[in-house]
């Protein structure tokens, strides 16, 4: 999976990059360096015991690949935003979070001049929405073309586009985003290869001061609610306390995390947690004495879906699943003990795999 990390300038967008990677990148950057990326494992417990009861020769996490963006300059939310190159490379990513900077700092100030949270949203809104719109207009003009040369009975699957992204544009153009729309599948399909910026999940993390982590809570639920629309979240945490802790050991950072008043949970877990959610995934498990190793699949995926992100061998010559539950593995101690209990069993085709499911795929190509 990877998700690109945008914001406006000054909105401390790297320091949190580092923050939820556990990175070094200059922070302050923006214009036409390349963007910062790094991947990050996905911490799950659940791996860490399945290694430790079939203690295997590698131990792979599933990853993430964070993609941080030059921040946008002053003139970014009027149309004068990232170049094509950054656009094109933005497009290729699964989901976004959006830094929004709601701290104060004299010693940083903002290009606006002021802080303004609800401002900021909206000129990444804007952007991302003419980038979309460029892209519709581009098309359409095409389309129209391509329809004049075709003969009547030959027309139907672009007069079928045509109509999408025209609807596309129109709510565009009243400043709703195309994942707020109520797509269908056939939809979806004809759009996916565009890749709209605004049809991907967003993820807007409020970067806040030392001062409003009291606060935290409150704020956090009062943007969720100012903001909320459907495949969006809200997380408020301050980059700067969450790179500090950094230079902590895990125990130190723990402590310090209890005597501030916030969660356990560090700024990566959380980025991951609502960003899993966001895009509907859940994790599956193989396990042996060779590997264990989580992988990602969207919410819904069936056993042979499954079988292809191991390979794709596995997906076409599917002929079933053994599928253990972890939580009944767990329990079981071993995998010859979950059978004789009757916690394994056989699933076909048609299964659809479970968040924790450890499968063993059988297959003949």
């Amino acid at each position: 999976m990877d998700v690109g990390i945008v914001g406006l300038a000054q909105s401390g967008k790297t320091t949190v990059f580092n923050a939820v990677t556990r990175g070094k990148a200059q922070t302050g950057y923006g214009g036409n360096q390349e963007p910062n990326m790094a991947v990050v494992k996905v911490p799950d417990a659940r791996l860490d015991t399945l290694s430790a009861l079939y203690k295997p020769k590698k131990h792979s996490p599933a990853e993430i690949r964070y993609v941080d963006f030059p921040a946008a300059g002053a003139a970014f939310g009027r149309g004068e935003g990232p170049g094509a190159a950054f656009l094109g490379q933005l497009r290729t990513v699964d989901a976004l979070i959006h830094v929004v900077r709601a701290f104060d700092d004299p010693a940083v100030p903002h290009p606006e001049g002021s802080v303004n949270p609800a401002r900021d949203v909206a000129a990444m809104d804007l952007e991302l929405a003419f980038a979309d719109l460029a892209l519709i207009e581009r098309r359409l003009e095409r389309l129209a073309a391509e329809l004049r040369s075709q003969k009547a009975g030959e027309r139907a699957a672009g007069e079928r586009e045509q109509a999408l992204l025209t609807r596309l544009k129109d709510a565009l153009e009243q400043e709703t985003p195309i994942r707020a729309l109520d797509l269908s599948e056939d939809e979806e399909r004809t759009i996916a290869g565009y890749r709209f910026l605004t049809q991907k999940p967003l993820l807007l993390v409020f970067n806040i001061g030392d001062d409003q982590l009291a606060e935290r809570e409150r704020l956090e639920a009062d943007w969720r609610q100012q903001f909320a629309a459907p495949r969006t979240d809200v997380a408020a945490l301050s980059g700067k306390l969450e790179m500090e802790l950094l230079d902590l050991s895990e125990e130190e950072a723990a402590e310090y995390r209890r005597e501030l008043g916030l969660e356990e949970e560090t700024g990566l877990d959380r980025a991951i947690r609502l960003s899993y959610a966001l895009l509907g995934l859940i994790s599956f498990f193989t396990a042996g004495p060779d590997e264990c190793r989580a992988w990602t699949v969207q919410k819904g995926a069936t056993a042979p879906q499954a079988a292809g992100k191991i390979h794709s061998d596995l997906e076409r010559g599917f002929i079933r699943a053994e599928v253990i539950r972890y939580e009944d593995l767990i329990a079981a101690g071993s995998e010859a003990e979950a059978k004789k209990r009757g916690v394994m069993r056989t699933e076909g085709k048609a299964y659809v795999v479970q968040d924790g499911d450890v499968l063993h795929i059988l297959f003949n190509v």
